[in-house]
């Protein structure tokens, strides 16, 4: 997966890459280039008007891997870059565009990857064969007698990972959910054990609000291994286990996955793949999207314009970075595209992003402040409007909701946005607001029934036109697995029991789409005849229990089923 860091590095001090190449390259002839180790030349392995598939084997001594391309890309459209280990099971790093020239690997991101490994670069578009065999190369280890270029570039990439790695210490197991402790090193305190959200001193058993820490340290994947290539459409293949992710859908068969992070606090190294609901079967996607990808996050949002077919993905965070970007999918062309808005926004994170007329609604969220003032959260309303790539904050009269994120927010018949729980330290909430879109005015729900526990972090998406579903979450304590329908011609909250989704789970995915696979909800008739008709089905992915595993399961539910029942 490509490092923003590496990228800043190209761009901004391509003069050192330069004094390393111009030894051995024409700076105008395409060339993709390789440096084995700290202390080794730039090897060329792919160039204009040689192979366009190579192999390398990797020697055991080596412990990082730096690719980066030189020169004009003109009809090129990629490099794919995958090691394989010994049993020639592959895990991708990421592809070389004329976008993104530079990725890296290091050893510790794969502690199972020692021996044996192959690096695999395949390069797409330009005069490439399909049938095109392989060339096989080895790797140049002599050591020149002026390598300051190289190590140069090298001790600086490593000094900006050491800064943006944390200790810790781990115990893994070989299921696809990973059990960790680790250890955090943050402003000269230790905080043992790894949690999705920090928790507070004292929890409140309240119906109202409960004691909650900080803003969440970032949790992360499982050691799910990604797909060898985009084209794979298989059921086995899955992303890695995460949290903090977006799922998005796009058409009646198909949502898309948009970043996350697992376990032992990184960044998941797939963070893009494509969900097709007639066989419940992922694809790969990072490799199938053109243009300047989004840099890897959590607490982003993603939605999606049927009218212009585009994905919008706006704000997250990663480590101590907070983004304000707006990158669009546009799913027509498969290519991304990024918005140079204007009007101010802040950087933003864990807030709730909905479509509204063609404009994004972003409601609340955590943003940060200067050390040492802590985080905050937000409780404004930003509009952005893509035709005039303009950020604004209408005048919104009525009871506004106080400052908050992780909260939900549903869109009910497309006038009203109902806003449910979140936090805002040391508080976490269960009260509902709903935003009249006519009016834009708030006002505070007054609801009945089986009221939800204080929560954040938790699943939500719209069954009908008047019922939307809230699922887990996160209390302060612990993570929760129940689940709550809401009536919003009744304004009233019914429980669900749901055995599918009996794991406690936070930071997860909740969406609706057809199916043709469901699973019938407990209690509905056995004599149903749902096989060959299509039916709306809700999906859960991915998600988080605060005790250090992390989900990369897909679960269905019958929507009829759920609303039938409430």
């Amino acid at each position: 997966m490509l490092n923003a860091f590496i990228r800043v590095h190209i761009q901004r001090k391509s003069s050192s890459c330069r004094h390393m190449l111009q030894s051995c390259v024409n700076m105008d002839e395409f060339g993709v280039f390789a440096v084995f180790g700290e202390n080794a030349p730039p090897q060329k392995l792919l160039s204009s008007k040689g192979e366009s598939r190579v192999c390398v084997a990797v020697p055991a001594s080596v412990r990082q891997v730096v690719l980066f391309s030189s020169g004009r890309w003109e009809d090129r459209i990629c490099v794919n870059a995958e090691l394989d280990d010994s049993d020639k099971f592959p895990i991708t790093i990421g592809k070389l565009t004329p976008y993104n020239k530079c990725l890296s690997w290091e050893q510790w991101e794969e502690e199972t990857w020692t021996h044996n490994v192959t690096l695999n670069l395949t390069l797409e578009g330009g005069n490439r064969l399909e049938s095109e065999p392989p060339i096989f190369l080895t790797v140049n280890e002599n050591t020149p007698k002026d390598s300051s270029g190289p190590q140069a570039v090298l001790r600086e990439l490593n000094s900006k990972r050491k800064r943006l790695r944390e200790t810790e210490d781990e115990e893994t197991d070989e299921n696809a959910q990973v059990k960790i402790t680790p250890i955090r090193r943050m402003g000269g305190h230790t905080k043992k054990g790894q949690k999705l959200f920090a928790s507070g001193a004292d929890v409140s058993k309240g119906e109202e609000q409960a004691v909650m820490g900080k803003t969440p340290p970032s949790a992360a994947k499982t050691k799910t291994r990604s797909a060898k290539t985009p084209t794979i459409n298989s059921s086995l293949v899955v992303p890695s286990g995460r949290w903090g992710q977006t799922l998005c859908p796009i058409d009646a068969q198909t949502a898309i996955l948009i970043g996350g992070q697992g376990s032992r606090m990184q960044f998941c190294k797939d963070p893009m793949w494509k969900l097709c609901t007639e066989d419940m079967s992922w694809v790969a996607a990072e490799t199938l999207a053109e243009g300047p990808t989004p840099e890897a996050r959590i607490g982003h949002t993603a939605v999606y314009d049927p009218d212009s077919k585009r994905i919008f993905v706006f704000g997250g965070s990663k480590n101590k970075k907070w983004f304000n970007d707006v990158h669009i999918l546009d799913t027509q062309s498969w290519k991304w595209s990024m918005v140079e808005a204007q009007g101010k926004v802040p950087p933003l994170a864990y807030h709730t992003c909905s479509m509204f007329r063609g404009e994004l609604f972003v409601l609340g969220g955590v943003f940060p402040r200067p050390n040492p003032e802590p985080d905050c959260c937000s409780d404004s309303l930003y509009i952005f409007d893509p035709t005039l790539s303009i950020w604004y904050q209408p005048i919104v009269t009525g009871d506004m909701p106080s400052p908050r994120s992780g909260h939900s927010a549903c869109v009910m018949q497309q006038r009203k946005i109902y806003m449910f729980g979140g936090w805002d330290t040391p508080v976490c909430y269960n009260d509902m607001y709903m935003l009249d879109l006519g009016l834009m005015e708030f006002s505070s729900v007054e609801t009945s029934g089986s009221v939800p526990s204080p929560r954040s972090w938790h699943g939500s998406a719209v069954l009908s036109e008047t019922k939307f579903l809230i699922h887990g979450g996160y209390n302060g304590s612990h993570a929760l697995s129940d689940a709550f329908i809401f009536d919003t011609e009744y304004n009233t909250w019914t429980t669900m029991a749901l055995p599918q989704l009996s794991l406690p789970r936070a930071g997860h995915s909740i969406i609706t789409m057809e199916t043709t696979d469901c699973h019938r909800f407990p209690g509905s008739h056995e004599g149903d005849d749902t096989g060959n008709r299509r039916a709306k089905t809700l999906l859960v992915f991915g998600g988080g229990d605060n005790e250090g595993n992390f989900y990369c399961d897909l679960t269905t539910v019958a929507v009829d089923d759920l609303v039938n029942w409430s």
